[in-house]
C-alpha cells in the first residue's frame, strides 16, 4: 500500500503503562477523539477545535506520537512546514488484568479507568444540557441509558463484555452509507463491573 492510501491498523493492545499513562490525560484522549471522527489534522485545525493554545497542543501531540498512538502523515502537507497527524491505530484496547503486578503500573491503570468514565459520564451529561437544541427526532429514543443487575461467574462476565465489545465495534466497523443523509457523531459505551445496590 503506497504512503497516499495507507489506513490504520486494525487494533493494537496496550499494555505498557507509558503508553496508557499518554493516552488517557484528558486533553490526549480528546486530541485523539478528534483524529479518530474527524480524520487527520493540523496542529492549528486541533488547536481550534479544542479551543487550546497552538503550543500546547503540539506538545500534547508529540507526547502521542512518542508514544506510537499518532503519526505524521506527511503526503497531506502542501508544503514541508505543514504537519498532519493521523492515528497510527484505528481502535485500541487495554485490560486491567494486564497491568497487574507492577504497583506503579496498577495506579496507572486504575487512573486510566477512571479517568475515561469520568469523559464518558461527562459526554452523557453535556447532552443533557444540548439535548433541546437539537432537532426532535434525535430527541426521541437515540440516547438511551440502560442497566440491569445480574448474577454472574466471572466466565459469564467476560462472554458478557464481549458481547458488548462485539454489538459496539458492528456499529464502529460499518462503512458509513454514502446516502446523502446527514449524520451526527455518537459516543456508545458500555460498563459492566461487579457492584452492590
Amino acid at each position: 500500500m503506497d504512503e497516499t492510501t495507507r489506513r490504520p491498523q486494525d487494533t493494537r493492545a496496550i499494555s505498557d503503562a507509558r503508553v496508557l499513562a499518554a493516552l488517557t490525560h484528558p486533553l490526549r484522549r480528546r486530541l485523539m477523539d478528534l483524529l479518530k471522527v474527524d480524520g487527520p489534522g493540523t496542529v492549528g485545525q486541533l488547536a481550534e477545535r479544542t479551543g487550546q493554545a497552538v503550543g500546547n497542543v503540539s506538545h500534547h501531540l508529540k507526547v502521542l506520537a512518542e508514544s506510537g498512538l499518532i503519526e505524521e502523515a506527511p503526503e497531506l502537507a502542501r508544503d514541508r512546514r505543514e504537519r498532519w497527524w493521523r492515528l497510527a491505530d484505528r481502535q485500541l484496547t487495554w485490560a486491567r488484568a494486564d497491568f497487574d503486578g507492577d504497583p506503579v503500573s496498577e495506579a496507572v491503570a486504575d487512573a486510566a479507568g477512571s479517568i475515561m468514565a469520568e469523559r464518558q459520564i461527562e459526554l452523557v451529561r453535556e447532552w443533557a444540557l444540548r439535548r433541546s437544541g437539537y432537532p426532535a427526532d434525535w430527541q426521541d429514543g437515540c440516547a438511551i441509558a440502560t442497566q440491569g443487575w445480574l448474577r454472574l461467574t466471572p466466565e459469564e462476565a467476560r462472554e458478557l463484555a464481549a458481547d458488548l465489545h462485539e454489538v459496539i465495534q458492528k456499529w464502529v466497523n460499518r462503512p458509513v452509507p454514502e446516502d446523502g443523509r446527514e449524520r451526527e457523531t455518537v459516543l456508545a459505551f458500555a460498563h459492566s463491573v461487579p457492584a452492590r445496590p
